[in-house]
């Protein structure tokens, strides 16, 4: 009898929570592969899954009644909220997210924490009051201070906008020529008040960084980028190539730190591995899913499995208490 309840929840895994689960994916459609697979792994175990393009949607901000609403009709009663929130959507995408925590749904990332890991700056604060090591970082608004600013950082320098995605808005300078002429630049263009950050070049991670992909409270892939030309960025989108990785206990220790000093419980950190030991350059709030080609792991059944585990516990939770 046991042998064949066994067999039962590991051909159906839903089974473990005793619960089909009625889940909304927020992204930017059907066509994301990232949204595939997601919506592949959940109805495995027989969830209800709707994918909510949350740009089209539009807010209620009724103080009894906070409603979603997407073409045209009210949405609610999702036992759990999936946010795939695009860094050029994320103030209204957090919104968005907002909403639905206002109706009392369980969000496997919070709108607070999505919005703490868009802002570089923000992000640099909080992860050093952890006592997290990252990159020697600076930020000015004032360009009277770029001397000084160089002098404190060393050359070659890279500088960054604090909302810079995807190797975006990064720019590596060798010289102090070339860094003031990259700063003025920034500024001048700059309208929107974007904070600009430098940042000291670790010459021996040159191209190469880590992704450290989080769940929960463990790293559930994790994979090395090497840019593939000269490029110091070795960001997928330009380009780089993955190849799979163990990381060290050490830096599987630090890749949950960082995920969880942001408030995230799914989260892609990025580390390199320095003379000094290894740094923490951003926690991604989206993650992409690349690195499930890379690595073969199945990094969507670990974020069912983390929403099943907790949103169910929550739900049930709240019916006993109600």
């Amino acid at each position: 009898m046991l042998a064949i309840l066994s067999a039962s929840i590991d051909k159906f895994p839903h089974l473990r929570y005793n619960r089909i689960m009625k889940l909304a994916i927020l992204s930017n459609g059907n066509a994301n592969y990232s949204t595939k697979r997601l919506v592949e792994e959940a109805e495995k175990r027989g969830h209800k899954v709707r994918v909510v393009k949350y740009k089209n949607c539009y807010l209620s901000l009724d103080e009894k009644h906070p409603n979603v609403y997407y073409h045209g009709k009210s949405l609610s009663g999702f036992d759990a909220i999936l946010p795939r929130i695009s860094n050029n959507m994320t103030r209204y995408g957090c919104a968005v997210v907002r909403q639905f925590e206002m109706q009392g749904a369980w969000t496997a990332s919070s709108s607070i924490a999505i919005t703490r890991a868009r802002d570089k700056l923000r992000s640099q604060q909080i992860l050093t009051k952890a006592g997290i090591d990252t990159p020697k970082t600076l930020v000015s608004r004032n360009t009277a201070d770029i001397d000084d600013l160089l002098e404190q950082i060393g050359l070659p320098v890279i500088i960054k906008l604090a909302s810079g995605t995807h190797g975006n808005g990064v720019v590596l300078a060798e010289t102090k020529k070339a860094a003031k002429s990259a700063l003025q630049a920034f500024y001048l263009y700059n309208e929107d008040g974007t904070n600009i950050l430098l940042q000291e070049y670790v010459k021996e991670s040159a191209g190469t960084d880590i992704r450290a992909f989080v769940v929960g409270s463990r790293v559930v892939a994790s994979m090395k980028r090497q840019s593939l030309d000269d490029d110091f960025r070795s960001n997928l989108h330009k380009g780089g190539e993955g190849t799979s990785i163990k990381l060290t206990a050490e830096e599987s220790r630090i890749a949950v730190k960082a995920a969880k000093a942001m408030g995230l419980h799914i989260a892609g950190v990025d580390l390199m591995r320095s003379a000094r030991g290894p740094l923490v350059l951003e926690v991604n709030a989206s993650p992409g899913f690349g690195i499930e080609k890379v690595t073969g792991r199945n990094v969507a059944e670990k974020i069912i499995d983390y929403i099943d585990q907790n949103a169910t516990r929550r739900n049930s939770k709240d019916r006993v208490g109600a």
